[in-house]
C-alpha cells in the first residue's frame, strides 16, 4: 500500500476586491484566471476566475468548454442563440455548455466568478 502526500489547498486572499483581471476584448471586457487544477489533473483541469464587463461594446463569445458563472456585483444581459435572454444580478447562476456562443452586455457594470472546464488562461 502507498502512501500519498497531503495535498495542498490553493487560496487567493481578498480576491474579489483586489485582483484585477486583464483586457481580452473591445476596450470593456476583461478575464483572468486566478486559480486553477491543471498542476493536479491535466486531463480534467477546471480553471476558475474573475469576468467584468463595463457599458461598452458587446461580447461575443463561442465557448470551447463548459463553463459556470455566478454574478457578483452589477449587472449583464446574457443571450445565448436560441434568443434566450437573461438579466443577470448578483446571486444568479448560469451555464454555458461548450459549443455554445453567448452575448453579453451592459449599460453601466458587472462583475461574475466562473469556473471553466480548461486549462488556465485557455480562454
Amino acid at each position: 500500500m502507498s502512501s500519498a502526500a497531503p495535498l495542498k489547498m490553493g487560496y487567493i486572499a481578498k480576491a474579489q476586491q483586489e485582483y484585477e483581471p486583464p483586457l481580452i476584448a473591445n476596450e470593456n471586457a476583461f478575464l483572468g484566471d486566478v486559480l486553477s487544477s491543471e498542476k493536479h489533473a491535466p486531463e480534467t483541469p477546471i480553471s476558475m476566475g474573475f469576468y467584468r464587463l463595463m457599458a461598452g461594446t458587446p461580447l461575443v463569445y463561442k465557448y470551447t468548454y463548459d463553463e459556470m458563472k455566478i454574478m457578483l456585483e452589477g449587472h449583464m444581459d446574457i443571450t445565448d442563440e436560441t434568443g434566450q435572454t437573461v438579466h443577470a444580478v448578483p446571486g444568479d447562476v448560469l451555464y454555458f455548455p461548450k459549443g455554445a456562443t453567448i452575448t453579453f452586455t451592459t449599460k453601466t457594470y458587472g462583475l461574475a466568478c466562473y469556473t471553466g472546464q480548461r486549462k488556465r488562461d485557455g480562454a
